[in-house]
């Protein structure tokens, strides 16, 4: 997925067990994906707290303990609620970091035999990380934000929206709690593709 235009279907109030947000709703030109993004107050100008948050179908909706997402995602929520201000983007599409829904359940199987997630993603013949943040760069830019305050352990995410124009003030670390499923996996994260986690 690249696709570089998104534009807006429509927008409403969405209370949340953080707080209230306003759910927009977008779709990207090229894909026909269709992605949300929650804010809270005025979004435009500098400094922004912001979430890039990729879907995660099993640790979101499931609860899965194999992934940190469903807590992260709750974490930057809180967050921004508590702020007062500030935008999560929800980006649909990259499931698996990118494979798909599919794939990840089959290399969440070699995973179960052995494998760490890159090796798992390698031996299904798919990309480590095929995730693109462009769109995300144009949405940001659509609604005047000026400068960010990213929420995130992944030093791509940063670098990618550097590239696409969009000024990162700080990368705040978005650590929560491991568990027993998710240890070896977190460990992945940190020394295989530099992920921020202690």
């Amino acid at each position: 997925m690249n696709d570089t235009e998104i534009k807006l279907i429509g927008s409403a109030r969405l209370p949340t067990r953080f707080g209230e947000f306003t759910a927009h709703a977008f779709k990207g030109a090229t894909s026909g994906i269709e992605h949300l993004a929650l804010s809270v107050g005025e979004v435009a100008g500098e400094a922004v707290l912001t979430r890039l948050h990729s879907e995660c179908l099993t640790g979101d909706v499931f609860g899965s303990c194999r992934c940190d997402c469903g807590e992260q995602l709750d974490l930057a929520l809180r967050k921004i609620a508590e702020e007062g201000r500030g935008i999560l983007l929800y980006l649909r599409g990259h499931e698996g970091r990118g494979i798909g829904l599919g794939h990840k359940i089959r290399a969440y199987g070699l995973q179960d035999g052995g494998l760490d997630t890159v090796d798992a993603n390698l031996a299904l013949g798919q990309a480590i990380d095929s995730r693109t943040y462009e769109f995300a760069a144009d949405l940001l830019r659509q609604w005047g934000v000026k400068s960010i305050r990213l929420m995130s352990n992944n030093p791509r995410k940063k670098l990618a929206l550097e590239a696409a124009g969009i000024v990162v003030v700080e990368q705040l670390r978005h650590v929560v709690p491991s568990n027993a499923e998710n240890e070896k996996y977190l460990a992945t994260k940190r020394t295989r593709m530099g992920h921020l986690l202690d």
